[in-house]
C-alpha cells in the first residue's frame, strides 16, 4: 500500500459522533459542586480533558475521591443516551463507499465504549478501527492518539483529516499536522475558527468530496 495516496478520517467520538457534551456537563457540574464549590460551571473548567488530567489537576492526592468520582461516572455512563450527531453515520458509510480509511480516536475508554456497543452495536461497522484511551501513552492535547490513527490505518498524518469538537482534541490533530474540522457541537464556533480548517454545526452538509477538496487545498 502506497502511504501517500491513502486518505483518512479521523473521529473524536463525544460531541462528534454522539451528542454526548450536554450529558458530560451535568454530570461534571454536580462533581463540581460536591467537592469545588469555589468553581463555577466545573463542566465546563473540565470540557474535553480525560479522567486522569481531571484528577491529576483537581483531585492530586484525594483518592476517596476520586474512587468515589469513578463509580459515579461509570454508573452514569451505563445509563447515558447515546444519540448520534446528525448526518455522521451517513458520512461515515459514504468515506466507506469511496475507500476512506476511518477511525475513532476517543479518550473514552474500553468501559465506556462498552456501554455504548450495548446500546448501538452497529457502530464497529461504520469504521475501521476503535482506538481508546487505553492504547495511548499521551492524552490530547498531546498529539499521540491521532498518529497511532495514522499508522494503524497505514496512511501518512498530511493525509488525514481530523474531526474535533474540544479545544485539546483541535490541539492534538493541529499538533500531528492534519487537516482539522471542527464541530460547533461543544464550543461556539467563532470560540474553535481559529483552530481548524472548517467549522461545521453536524455533517448533514458535509461531503466526501468536501473532505477530499479540504486535502487538496493543503497540498
Amino acid at each position: 500500500m502506497d502511504k501517500t495516496k491513502c486518505i483518512a478520517a479521523l473521529f473524536d467520538f463525544d460531541g462528534v459522533v454522539m451528542d454526548t457534551e450536554p450529558q458530560y456537563t451535568v454530570f461534571w457540574d454536580a462533581v463540581g459542586k460536591k467537592y469545588h464549590p469555589e468553581y463555577e460551571a466545573f463542566g465546563k473548567i473540565i470540557k474535553g480533558q480525560t479522567l486522569s488530567q481531571i484528577f491529576s489537576r483537581y483531585f492530586a492526592g484525594m483518592e476517596k475521591e476520586q474512587a468515589e468520582i469513578t463509580e459515579d461516572l461509570n454508573r452514569y455512563e451505563a445509563e447515558m443516551k447515546y444519540e448520534y450527531v446528525p448526518g455522521v453515520t451517513g458520512f461515515m458509510r459514504e468515506l466507506r463507499e469511496q475507500g476512506v480509511k476511518t477511525a475513532i480516536v476517543t479518550s473514552s475508554n474500553g468501559q465506556k465504549m462498552r456501554s455504548v456497543y450495548a446500546v448501538h452495536p452497529e457502530l464497529k461497522e461504520l469504521v475501521g478501527r476503535i482506538l481508546t484511551a487505553e492504547m495511548f501513552t499521551r492524552s490530547k492535547p498531546a498529539p499521540d492518539c491521532f498518529l497511532l490513527g495514522a499508522q494503524v490505518l497505514g496512511t501518512v498524518p498530511e493525509n488525514c483529516v481530523v474531526f474535533e469538537d474540544s479545544f485539546h482534541g483541535l490541539e492534538a490533530g493541529n499538533a500531528a499536522g492534519m487537516a482539522v474540522v471542527g464541530l460547533s457541537t461543544t464550543n461556539p464556533a467563532e470560540a474553535i475558527r481559529d483552530k481548524c480548517r472548517v467549522v461545521i454545526p453536524d455533517f448533514t452538509l458535509f461531503s466526501y468530496e468536501k473532505m477530499k477538496s479540504l486535502l487538496n487545498s493543503l497540498k
